[in-house]
Formats: C-alpha cells, sequence, structure tokens
C-alpha cells in the first residue's frame, strides 16, 4: 500500500458483480454477450439481432421499462411494431414525420455494452423499479458536438411505445452544467485534478491488489492511482423516468455494464458555479 495513503484498508475476496440492470429480469440474451473492445460492439449488436429475431418482447417486460427497453434495442420486428407511425420527430423546432418503411434499427446503448445514468439524489435510483411509471424519456448525449436526442416512450394500454423524438442541444438541456463540465472533467486531465474535492470518499479495489477492497478517503495526489480508467466520453446515455428533472446542486453519475455485471458510481456536487467530484465507488 502507498505510503501517506489516508484509507481505512477493509481486506476482503473482490466480489463487486452488482445488477447490470436496474432489474432483476434482463433477457438472457443480453446476460450471454460481453463487449471488451471496440470491434466487440459491433458482434454484441449483430449477436443479440440474430438471438432475438424471433422472439416477442414478453408481456412482463411491460411492466418495468428496464426489461423492455433491452428487448425494444435487441429485436428489429418488434422495435417497428414498438413504435408509433408516423413517428414525429422535433428538430430545431421543426416537426418533420418518419414512416415505418425509412425507420432504421436503433440498439441504442447495446453497442457499446453499457449505459449511464444521471440523477439528482438516491432516491431516483428507486425509479426503475417503480412500476407505475408510464413515461420515460431515453436521452442520447453526444458530448463531442453538443447534441442530444430524446427519445419519449409511453405505456399505453399496458404497452411501451416510442411516440416521439426531440433533437436539441446540450445548452437546452435539464443538465446542461453538469455535461458541459463533465465533458471537459473526462477529455481535460488538469481539469479533471482542479475539480476533485479536497478529500475524496472511495470504495472500491485497491489499485495494487485487486482481491482487497479499500474503503476511505483519497486526495487529489492520489486521484492518478484510483481513477477510472475509462470514464465514458463521446457519445452517452441518461435515462429520464417519468419526472421532468430541474436544476440542482448534485449528480450521482452512475455507469452499468449490460453484459459483466460492473457498476460504478460518481458523486458531484456544485458549489457556486463549480463542480466537484466527492465521491467514487467502483
Amino acid at each position: 500500500m502507498r505510503k501517506g495513503l489516508f484509507l481505512v484498508v477493509f481486506a476482503c475476496v473482490f466480489a463487486m458483480f452488482w445488477t447490470a440492470g436496474c432489474t432483476d429480469k434482463k433477457p438472457a440474451a443480453a446476460d450471454s454477450l460481453a463487449v471488451d473492445t471496440l470491434s466487440s460492439d459491433t458482434v454484441l449488436a449483430d449477436t443479440l439481432e440474430e438471438l432475438m429475431a424471433d422472439q416477442s418482447i414478453p408481456v412482463a417486460a411491460d411492466e418495468l421499462f428496464d426489461d423492455f427497453i433491452f428487448n425494444f434495442a435487441g429485436n428489429r420486428k418488434q422495435q417497428i411494431r414498438r413504435i408509433l407511425f408516423p413517428l414525429t420527430v422535433v428538430e430545431n423546432g421543426q416537426k418533420r414525420s418518419v414512416s415505418r418503411n425509412s425507420w432504421k434499427t436503433d440498439h441504442f446503448f447495446m453497442e457499446q455494452g453499457f449505459y449511464t445514468l444521471i440523477l439528482d439524489d438516491r432516491k431516483q435510483m428507486a425509479l426503475p423499479k417503480d412500476t407505475s411509471i408510464s413515461r420515460v424519456t431515453v436521452e442520447r448525449i453526444n458530448l463531442d458536438n453538443s447534441k442530444v436526442e430524446q427519445f419519449h416512450f409511453d405505456r399505453t394500454a399496458g404497452k411501451w411505445m416510442l411516440k416521439s423524438i426531440e433533437k436539441s442541444t446540450v445548452a437546452n438541456n435539464d443538465n446542461s452544467s453538469f455535461l458541459t463540465f463533465y465533458h471537459r472533467f473526462v477529455t481535460d486531465t488538469v481539469f479533471q485534478m482542479q475539480s476533485l474535492n479536497d478529500f475524496v470518499t472511495f470504495s472500491g479495489p485497491n489499485p495494487d491488489d485487486d482481491f482487497e477492497e479499500l474503503v476511505g478517503e483519497i486526495t487529489p495526489e492520489q486521484w492518478p492511482a484510483f481513477a477510472p480508467a475509462d470514464l465514458p466520453s463521446g457519445t452517452i446515455y441518461n435515462i429520464i423516468y417519468g419526472e421532468k428533472r430541474v436544476g440542482s446542486t448534485q449528480k450521482i453519475f452512475m455507469l452499468r455494464g449490460i453484459s459483466n455485471g460492473q457498476e460504478m458510481e460518481m458523486t458531484f456536487k456544485k458549489s457556486g458555479s463549480q463542480w466537484k467530484l466527492t465521491k467514487l465507488v467502483e
């Protein structure tokens, strides 16, 4: 262990295999796939397509959106059946319609093997399991070009349907301040160091021993040894369950693996105009 490491250490066998999605009923097809490299992203989508091509979306999948979206993203035939055509697309205030014949299958986050959530507080972690929710928005956020696509789903007559798509910019998003900050946080190492709290609460594997878990606090000087190797950048996703988000001074950024069951949680808090990382759980 490094000298001067301000950590309370609890040695244990590291077995951090968390729930891969927000439910316990994720399709078996998604469970059986792994994503390790960029090339395997395409393999994931193609294999998923083959395995689910002739399957119908289970009735039970409509109870919780997370169960539905895995089926919707991996099943071309069922995706077509769960879109309200002609599909309304709003971009820069202008409306247009997309016909059934011109729709192209969208695998959403299946192609990258993980998805992310941006929450305001820990209470929102329970929303994915709330069966009363009847409206969900999936956001595809391109941090590099500051574009956001919002896919609006409604549950009508017990079935989730894609009702509309809205295209906008990060500047017009409810999370605009955090998204602008996060983009710089993952692309500018100097800025990242400057955006750490004086002490960051940490829980995760010992960088010197994967079979040992550390719980405690780390300082900015120790951050390079504990920083996640590959923070999501470029295109990320966010899922908004039911409620429309309002500006808040805290954001919980969660990453959940589709195939490997791993989860990471980063808590950021805003003081004045500056966001700071205050907690990391791996």
